[in-house]
Formats: structure tokens, sequence, C-alpha cells
């Protein structure tokens, strides 16, 4: 019984420790299979963590090579900008470095030319000083010549005194008058030739003596002459750039040109882009603003007007700075502001080709040597001759210029001598004093040297603002512009004055009167711009 108890109880020992082992097994087993599970999805999602990762990191790859790509070519373009800004200015210096040494060889001639001829003009002096010398001389063997004859003739006169009351026992005063009648009538026709030879001697030394003063004033002038030409040129980066000039169906260049008043010339020269203006003042605001408009790159009637109105002040200022130099270069002081302004404006002003401004330093630098050769006023003559040709900076008065710019020099408090050397070096005044003489001849002198005017240029220059001003004489003008070599003339009106019907008509009064009053070869077009702007702000 005992023994049978103990292999039972070892049976069911065995039974329950397989029972058990089975059951942790399965449960090992379940784990497993559970574990194994988690770790295939785990392996999963990593992996398509992973090929999201992956593709993300392509596309940022992918943008980031697009993006250093497109920043490549950009810096290749702006580096090809550069490149063709670089060599355009490559030219212009190489251009500039040209007329430079033309301009230092010119110089160096001019040098050696006056080096040579100073002693020259020396070896002058020193024989004209001669000259006065033996002149005084002749004057003084002259005087004591006479002062004998007259002792002699005194003696003479007493002795036929004393023959005259012995024969006829006249009276002294009798007899005096009696020999001064028949002296008168003997020495009538010597005494007449006499005074011809010596004024004849006296005024060829005159102008011998006025020679001699002109040669050596001449001989210390040296001035460059710089004819005006009618074109500006703007170098641009690329082709490109003159289509944007252009702008879309010609609407940049049509802003530019109704604003500035010049001709924009863009045709198959590379790089460069040709302003033309007979007015000097338009073409280089123009000039200004084009190259603004270039560097600046963005295009278009808004940015036009805007570096057009910069443009315009820069000039102002210039006018201002080129004033101030030539009045300290010829050493004028205390001049009125107004007369400065108008000074200024001579720099962008010519006549016949000449430079206002650059032709009143010449004269004043001219009168001053002759002055100072005379022995008068240097300054007063040099400040006379310098603003002799105010008149021509002042375009809103009609008249002479001559008699002009001596209006406006009284009215700022000039000196009378002045006043009267600029009124009268055409000849419109009597000349009153000598410096108005000396203005005159140095006026002269400076228009008359070989190069320095040239006419034809001049007349032409004259028609342009005569077809100008028959525009601005009508009602409702803003402003007139002649272009194409006088071939157009733009007027630009009023829109609020002018409605689109009228301006029809004046074009064709314009036309008219045009004909009526010019001469000019071929035909010229009239062309009437009435525009009008709508603006609104949003607040």
């Amino acid at each position: 019984m005992a023994s049978s108890f103990v292999v039972g109880g070892t049976a069911g020992v065995a039974f329950g420790y397989y029972v058990v082992n089975q059951t942790l097994k399965r449960k090992v087993e379940e784990v497993l299979g559970a574990a194994r599970t988690e770790a295939t999805s785990i392996v999963e999602e990593a992996k398509s963590k992973a090929e999201q990762i992956k593709s993300k990191a392509r596309e940022e790859a992918m943008r980031i090579r697009e993006k250093i790509l497109e920043d490549i070519n950009e810096k290749k373009l702006e580096i090809e900008r550069l490149k063709a800004r670089l060599e355009a200015e490559e030219r212009s210096l190489q251009q500039e470095k040209r007329y430079l040494e033309k301009q230092e060889r010119e110089l160096q001639k001019r040098a050696e030319a006056l080096e040579r001829d100073y002693e020259k003009r020396l070896a002058d002096i020193e024989k004209r000083l001669a000259e006065i010398e033996k002149i005084k001389a002749e004057l003084e063997e002259r005087e004591k010549a006479l002062e004998e004859r007259e002792r002699m003739l005194d003696e003479a006169f007493a002795e036929v005194d004393r023959k005259l009351q012995e024969l006829a026992g006249m009276t002294p005063e009798e007899a005096r008058d009696i020999l001064f009648k028949n002296l008168e009538e003997e020495l009538s026709y010597e005494i007449g030739k006499k005074i011809q030879e010596f004024e004849e001697d006296y005024k060829d030394r005159a102008e011998d003596i006025a020679r001699k003063i002109l040669l050596t004033v001449m001989g210390r002038i040296v001035t460059d002459t710089v004819p005006e030409a009618t074109i500006s040129t703007v170098a641009i980066p690329n082709e490109e750039m003159k289509g944007r000039i252009i702008g879309r169906e010609g609407r940049n260049i049509r802003a530019f040109e109704s604003l500035t008043g010049v001709d924009l010339l863009i045709d198959d020269t590379p790089d460069v882009v040709v302003i033309s203006s007979f007015d000097p003042v338009r073409r280089e605001i123009a000039r200004r603003t084009l190259e603004k408009l270039v560097k600046d790159g963005r295009i278009h009637p808004a940015k036009i007007e805007e570096f057009y109105e910069k443009s315009k002040e820069e000039v102002e200022q210039e006018m201002k700075k080129r004033a101030e130099e030539a009045l300290t270069k010829v050493g004028i002081r205390n001049i009125h502001p107004e007369l400065k302004k108008i000074v200024g404006r001579l720099y962008f002003r010519y006549s016949y080709g000449q430079n206002i401004l650059y032709h009143s330093i010449e004269v004043a630098q001219i009168a001053g040597y002759i002055a100072a050769e005379l022995g008068l006023d240097v300054d007063l003559a040099k400040r006379a001759a310098f603003l002799h040709d105010i008149g021509k900076g002042i375009v809103e008065q009609e008249g002479s210029h001559a008699l002009v710019g001596a209006e406006y020099a009284r009215k700022y408090k000039e000196s009378d001598i002045v006043v009267n050397a600029i009124a009268s070096h055409h000849g419109e005044e009597p000349q009153l004093t000598p410096y108005a003489v000396i203005t005159q001849l140095a006026d002269a002198v400076s228009a008359a040297r070989p190069g320095a005017r040239y006419e034809n240029y001049e007349f032409f220059i004259k028609r342009l603002r005569a077809l100008e001003e028959i525009a601005k004489t009508v009602n409702g003008v803003k402003d007139s512009f002649a272009i194409q070599a006088g071939r157009e003339l733009r007027i630009i009106v009023d829109p609020e004055v002018v409605t689109d019907a009228e301006a029809y008509k004046i074009a064709r009064d314009v036309a008219q009167r045009v004909e009526d009053e010019l001469t000019y070869p071929g035909q010229i077009k009239v062309t009437v711009i009435r525009e009008t702007r709508a603006v609104e702000y949003a607040k």
C-alpha cells in the first residue's frame, strides 16, 4: 500500500512536472512569438521611417543642389554683366588715356614752343624799351631845337622891329602887326605840313606799340578750344539692356524722350546708346538720367521721372561749382549770388560752337593783360570782360544779349564802368571808358582765333530755338522740343487746359506758323502730346 502510494505520488509529480513544463514552454513560445512579431513590426517601421528620411534627404539635397545651381547661374550672369561693364569702362578709359596722352604731347609741344619763344619775347621787350627811350630822346632833342628856334625868332623879331622903326618911323605895335601878318602867310603851309608829319609819325608809332602789346598778350594766353558736340554716349553692360531701355511697345523710350527733350539713338553699335540734342543742358541731364537707370536696372516711366529730377538737381549743382571755379580762376570777388547763378549757366551754353564760360575766362585774361600794359586797373578790366556775355545765360528775357546783360548787371549793383563795357561791346551803346574798348578788343581777339568758332553750327542752333519758341507762344503748351535734327517738333500740352480736339488744332496752327515764319529744307513733323494721368491713394 505504501509502495503503491509512493509510485502513485511519483507518477503524479512527474505528470505535474510535465504539465507545468508544457505550459511554460507554450507560454515561452507565445512570448517569443509576440516578441518576434513586435520585433518584425519595429524593424518594418524603422525601415519605413528610414526610407522616408532618405526620401526627404534626397528631396532636400535636390532642392539645395537646384538652389546652388541657380545661385551659380545668377553669379555667372552677374560676372558676365560686370565683365561687359568693365570692358566698356576699359574701352572708355583707353579712349580717355589716348586723349590725355595727346593732350600731354600737345602741352609738351606748347611748353617747348614757349620756351623757344621766351628769349625772343624778352628781346622784343628790350627792343621796345630801347625804342621808347629813343623816342624820348628824339622828343627832347626836338624840344631843345624848338626852344633854340624860338630864341632865334625872338632875336629876329627884335632886329626887324628896330629896323622897321628906323625906316618907317612906325610904333612897335604897328610893326609887330605887319610882321606877324607876313610871317603867318609864309609859315602857315610849313606849320601845317609839320603837324601832319608829326601826326603820321605818332600814328605809326601808336599802331606799332598797340601791335606789340597784342603780340605780348597773345603770347601769354594759352587756352584750349573745346568745340561743342551735339551728342553724348552712355555705355551699357549688354545688348539686352537696349531692349529694356526701349520697353514694351516703346513706352520707356517715349517717356524718356518726352521728359528730357532729347533723341535716344539705339542702333547696332555694341554696348553704346547715343543721346542727341542741340541743347547742352538737356543732353547732360538726359545722360546722367540714363546712366542712373542702367546702373539701377529697373527701367520704367516712374523710375525715369525719379532719376530725371535727381539728375536735374545734380546739373544745377554742377553749374554752381563751375561758376565758383571760373570766378576763382579770374580773381573776381564780391559778386551777387544771382549773377553767379547766371555765370554757372554759361558752362552749358555755346556760341558759334565756342563754350561761353571758357570764352569769358579767356576774354577776362586778355583784358587783364592789355590793362596791365596800359597801366589801367587790371581787376576792373577783368571783371568787365568776364561779365560781357552774361546776357547769353538769361534765356527768359528777349533782346540783345549785350543790353540784357547790362540791365542785369545794373540791377545787381555792378559799377557803371562794368555796365557800359557789357552794353557797348557790340557797338549798341557808346563806349564811355577805356575798359569798354578793352572789353570789345579782348572779345574780338578771343573770337577771331582760328578754330575758336564756326558759324554754320550757330545758325543751326538759332533755327532750332526759333522752332521751339513758336510752339511755346501757344496757350496751353507746357514745353516743346526740337528733335531729330530739327525734323520733328514735339509739343507737350497741359491736359487740364487743352482738349483732344484742341490738340489737333494746335498741331495744325503751329505747322502753319512754321511754314510762314521759318525757312528750312524738307519737311518738319509737328507732334502734340496730351497725357492724362489718374492717381488715387489706398489708405
